[in-house]
């Protein structure tokens, strides 16, 4: 009994002392839990983004206390340019357009995010059926509700799902690549060799630009043709390869990250928790897994701050909404000073060898 206590104090003592155990174990998971936490706290709170088309009766009609409460639920604008308000849909602008055609309401929607129109569609289901009610006894037709997609009635939810894990595979390739080939060659002395050799700093840099880049075209070129057979039925816009260019930035981007975790580290190990601390939670973060239309305000303003947001929202923008390459010039920018920031910041930290 006096052995194990005293080896059971020992392990203890030894792993309060590891501060990246401690790290890992007990304020990594409580870090998700803070972040899934702030995304779905009280999600009937948030509001759902729709347009009303022109005139729509089960809305218009609705008396000032149904209004207010509908208010809470839904934030509606008006839009009398049909197209226009279609458009708003494609782009992921809004959750759903509504129309109403004769004794017909329509809700358009789009494959982006079938969970909110799902939403949109259960609330006016419910004004229909409350407005059908009125009416009951009326010579005046009851009204109806149906659902349009604004795409391609074949698009299904892998068009949206292909470039958010597309991004995320190509942020975590870059970023642990980096970090952990600079930690290695700094422990084997690789680095020193290559300082004091006659190869150009330039050319070290670039083989390593080099080798991320041809990972993230290959990871793309397999992720897209998995996308791609019958089983998933991705289909890919016009100008889908206008993606290219912006991949190139994102992997600068994330290379960049992984620089920063491979000067600050000392191991390997503790270069893939950083990189791990960096980018799983960005990736929950960004909207890659899933939409945070839901989320409050606050994680949404973050969500904006970061790399990966951009360059996943980007993708969807050329590889499923139809938009050209000049819709990604907004993402690339910011990129490439995001590569810049902190790349520099990586080079202050940089040391050739761990003496």
């Amino acid at each position: 009994m006096t052995g194990l206590i005293s080896l059971s104090k020992a392990m203890a003592r030894g792993f309060f002392r590891d501060r990246t155990a401690l790290f890992f174990t007990i304020l990594f998971p409580l870090m998700f839990l803070i972040i899934f936490g702030a995304l779905f706290k009280s999600p009937g709170a948030s509001k759902t983004d729709v347009v009303q088309i022109g005139s729509v009766a089960a809305l218009d009609n609705l008396p000032a206390d149904a209004k207010a409460q509908l208010s809470d639920v839904l934030a509606v604008t008006r839009e009398d340019d049909r197209a226009a308000a279609l458009q708003q849909v494609r782009d992921g602008d809004v959750a759903a357009a509504l129309e109403q055609q004769g004794d017909q309401i329509i809700v358009h929607f789009s494959a982006a995010d079938q969970v909110k129109a799902a939403t949109v569609h259960g609330i006016m289901q419910a004004l229909v059926q409350q407005t059908n009610l009125a009416l009951a006894g009326v010579t005046q037709p009851a009204l109806t509700l149906t659902t349009k997609q604004v795409e391609d009635e074949s698009l299904k939810a892998i068009q949206y799902m292909t470039p958010g894990l597309l991004g995320w595979a190509i942020a975590s390739g870059a970023t642990f690549g980096a970090a952990l080939t600079l930690v290695s060659w700094r422990q084997k002395k690789i680095l020193r060799r290559l300082r004091l050799s006659p190869v150009p700093l330039a050319s070290v840099i670039g083989a390593r630009v080099s080798v991320s880049v041809l990972l993230a075209l290959v990871q793309s070129g397999v992720f897209i043709g998995v996308a791609l057979l019958p089983t998933f039925g991705l289909q890919l816009s016009d100008q889908w390869y206008a993606f290219i260019p912006l991949m190139v930035v994102g992997t600068l981007a994330f290379l960049s990250i992984g620089l920063l975790a491979g000067a600050a580290a000392k191991t390997s190990e503790a270069a893939s928790a950083i990189a791990n601390l960096i980018v799983l939670p960005m990736a929950f973060l960004s909207g890659a897994f899933f939409p945070l239309d839901g989320a409050p305000k606050w994680l949404q303003q973050i969500s904006d701050l970061l790399p990966l947001k951009h360059l996943v929202s980007s993708m969807q923008d050329v590889m499923v909404r139809g938009e050209g390459f000049t819709a990604t010039l907004p993402a690339i920018g910011i990129l490439a000073g995001f590569s810049v920031v902190v790349s520099g910041i990586a080079a202050l930290l940089f040391k050739w060898d761990d003496a």
